[in-house]
């Protein structure tokens, strides 16, 4: 009995029969495998959301307008450093200064640095 040759297009052939190429079960496995790991982490995670689910509604209920007109007197977010917070629990925006601003590098329009 002969051995089949191993061409490509007898390995292209086997796997069109086959349904799925090597690559594609070891990928297939490899998801599987990473949800199976993540499935407790995705639980908890669905646990802690609705424990503050309730905490949360409250703060957009109490903070919402108040957020909401600062964001209209805000026009560029950009001339701002981030939002800060004081020892006695105050949270403050500052201004940067004309130099400051000089001296950050101009970033493309639309483009987010991470």
């Amino acid at each position: 009995m002969a051995a089949a040759p191993v061409t490509p297009a007898f390995a292209q052939q086997a796997e069109e029969e086959d349904g799925f190429s090597l690559m594609e079960e070891g990928a297939k496995l490899l998801f599987r495998g990473l949800m199976q790991e993540m499935e407790p982490a995705l639980d908890e995670l669905q646990g802690l959301a609705e424990d503050i689910k309730p905490q949360l509604r409250d703060f957009v209920r109490e903070m919402g307008p108040a957020l909401r007109e600062l964001m209209t007197e805000v026009q560029d977010w950009s001339v701002y450093h981030p939002p800060e917070m004081l020892p006695n629990g105050d949270i403050i925006l500052r201004r940067k200064t004309p130099e400051e601003l000089k001296q950050e590098p101009d970033r493309p329009e639309g483009e987010i640095e991470l």
